[in-house]
């Protein structure tokens, strides 16, 4: 089993032998974290073949966070910072995740 942790800074690094090593995903650099970190939210969303609104509403979100957040009035931050971390690098186990969180309901 994996073991993740969530840094401060929004990072997620895996455990190793009680060593933390980054996690760097394997995907094309359009996708690939900005200098501030975190991952442009526009390229993450248009890669799930998502609309705005399916991707607000898939991060449980409000729509005007997403636009905001891609016209980069604002920048994600804290949690937010780190699931989209997460969604880099593995996509498809969050979305899945994310949905059966909505099922359980």
């Amino acid at each position: 089993m994996q073991r993740l942790r969530l840094k401060a800074d929004g990072r997620i690094v895996e455990l190793l032998d009680g060593r933390e090593a980054p996690l760097v995903p394997d995907m094309s650099e359009s996708a690939l974290p900005k200098a501030s970190g975190v991952p442009e939210v526009r390229d993450l969303r248009r890669r799930a073949k998502l609309t705005q609104a399916e991707f607000a509403a898939r991060l449980g979100v409000p729509l005007e966070t997403i636009r905001n957040w891609e016209q980069g009035k604002r920048s994600p931050r804290g949690p937010a910072r780190a699931l989209l971390t997460v969604i880099a690098h593995e996509p498809d186990m969050v979305f899945a995740a994310l949905a059966q969180r909505e099922t359980s309901r």
